[in-house]
């Protein structure tokens, strides 16, 4: 594991953050320490023994018996479920402040918990999500190799990467260039052989058309971007597939011969790693200085405060994170 604490940021203060960070101190108390930017106050709501510290090299000494805290309130009062625009400020300044703590070195990686968009957007945040803002808070670090971001979702044995993110679907098509694909698949390949310590990764491509376009009957962008941008690839070295059709790329015996997929858009990633792991997926930002990932579920308002909210997802995001930043340490 790696030497350094992994940093969690508490996310939307009314969502289900704070519940499912102290199910997963739970569960992950005996296991490599990791510390919270967060209001403590609301952390101690949720039963555990919440430890106030003043620097990240104290986590590990108070892992083991308690949650440790780098404690920054929220500026209003917290009610489960319903946000308050009035503390959006302080939910970017917990990213802000984990992010430089990771470029610092004094964590190993990011592990952030869900934030709602709306009350941040009613406060002037500009940017479309995490991945983004973090791309933002980290474009003057240095970073060896091809930078990203590259959103990738994980599920059991399944990594699917996504050329396009948060797009109308109607977008896609156009968007769906050389340069993203290529980008993005010499992303996921670095990705892959540093922080998963895979020598010699293999990538599938996903077509965009059904039955990856017939030939050109059902669409043009397999012959015209795809299979070129594939074979531009593979002359670099990078073993990749020319375009497959999405409709057999995930099934089991199809995930075997493929140590990722490269998505084009939203739901063709989504779906299968839902389907396959609706509790347990994972959200990880790939081509950036830091490492960083995400449960990969919303604030759950609807559910908040009641007690019930699933860590599967959180503790799966600590896990992979863990695992990426000793990899990339021993790189």
């Amino acid at each position: 594991m790696a030497a350094a604490p992994l940093i969690l940021t508490l996310g939307e203060p009314a969502g289900v953050g704070a519940e499912i960070i102290a199910k997963a101190w739970t569960a992950l108390s005996e296991d490599a320490p990791f510390a919270v930017i967060g209001d403590a106050r609301l952390l101690e709501r949720h039963g555990v023994p919440v430890r106030e510290i003043g620097d990240l090299s104290d986590a590990a000494t108070v892992f083991g018996r308690a949650l440790p805290v780098l404690n920054h309130p929220a500026p209003a009062p917290i009610e489960a479920g319903r946000p308050d625009p009035r503390n959006a400020g302080v939910v970017a300044d917990w990213i802000e402040r984990a992010v430089a703590l990771a470029l610092s070195g004094e964590a190993s990686g990011v592990v952030t918990a869900p934030i709602a968009k709306a009350p941040l957007y009613a406060a002037g945040f500009r940017f479309p999500g995490h991945t983004e803002f973090i791309a933002e808070l980290t474009a003057d670090a240095p970073y060896v190799g091809t930078r990203g971001p590259v959103m990738m979702l994980t599920a059991r044995d399944l990594r699917a990467c996504l050329v396009t993110i948060h797009v109308a679907l109607d977008q896609v098509p156009e968007l769906v260039t050389e340069e993203r694909v290529a980008r993005t698949a010499r992303v996921v390949h670095e990705t892959l052989r540093r922080d998963f310590g895979i020598a010699r990764p293999r990538l599938a491509l996903a077509a965009l058309n059904p039955h990856a376009g017939e030939g050109g009957a059902l669409g043009l962008q397999e012959i015209t971007v795809l299979k070129p941008t594939a074979e531009a690839l593979r002359a670099e070295g990078i073993d990749i597939t020319d375009p497959l059709p999405a409709d057999t790329l995930f099934h089991e015996e199809a995930r075997a011969g493929y140590d990722a997929a490269i998505c084009l858009y939203h739901d063709q990633a989504l779906i299968p790693v839902k389907t396959l792991d609706f509790w347990g997926g994972v959200n990880a930002t790939l081509g950036l200085p830091v490492i960083r990932t995400s449960p990969d579920h919303g604030t759950g308002f609807d559910i908040a405060g009641k007690g019930i909210a699933r860590p599967d997802s959180l503790i799966a995001a600590i896990r992979l994170a863990s695992e990426m930043a000793a990899k990339r340490a021993a790189s």
